[in-house]
């Protein structure tokens, strides 16, 4: 059994106490997903305090709304639907797009016991800021798209229940949205489309 299904198997007997109203069991799901859904929340929205007030939102209504939950859905992608709504909501109610910092730290990509250089050191943060920015300015569909795939590791299939849409949908969007966030890194980065 992978750590996934582990999981998914907690998710799913802690989801049907907490369904049947155990309090306790609620809270051992939010302990176990804070954090992920803050995060998520946070690179859609770009402030603390709006990612830790919507985190505490979408638990508050996936308590409420426990009754509908369908136990053949996993839980996690429920509950990422429901901060999803939640995000996208907030973000229309401010009728702009918020840039969104990533607060990506290079280190963490380091594999091998070394210490860069300071030009190596510089170049990464560099990049690493200019990637930031392109994805900052994606739009906000395919910014949350890029942002589930590849930071949550959201399957097609959950990205799919998710968004509401097919899985050929999915792929076709992804694939959008990577070539448009390439496309923006190279313009800040000041390469050219051909490079």
């Amino acid at each position: 059994m992978d750590d996934k299904t582990g999981i998914d198997d907690a998710d799913m007997a802690q989801a049907l106490s907490a369904r049947a109203g155990d309090l306790r069991a609620f809270a051992g799901l939010v302990r176990r997903h804070q954090d992920r859904m803050f995060g998520f929340l946070l690179r859609m929205l770009g402030t603390r305090d709006e990612a830790m007030d919507l985190t505490q939102d979408s638990f508050l209504k996936a308590w409420k709304a426990l009754p509908d939950w369908r136990p053949e859905a996993r839980f996690t992608t429920w509950l990422f639907q429901i901060a999803r709504n939640a995000a996208l909501d907030l973000l229309r109610h401010r009728q702009r797009i918020e840039f969104v910092s990533l607060d990506a730290d290079p280190s963490h990509d380091i594999v091998e016991d070394y210490t860069p250089s300071p030009e190596k050191q510089f170049s990464d943060r560099q990049r690493i800021s200019l990637l930031q920015r392109a994805i900052d300015t994606l739009p906000v569909d395919q910014r949350e798209i890029l942002l589930l795939r590849e930071l949550e590791d959201m399957s097609y299939a959950e990205l799919a229940l998710i968004l509401g849409i097919n899985e050929g949908t999915v792929k076709s969007r992804l694939a959008r949205a990577r070539a448009a966030a390439l496309t923006n890194f190279r313009h800040y980065a000041g390469e050219s489309p051909d490079d």
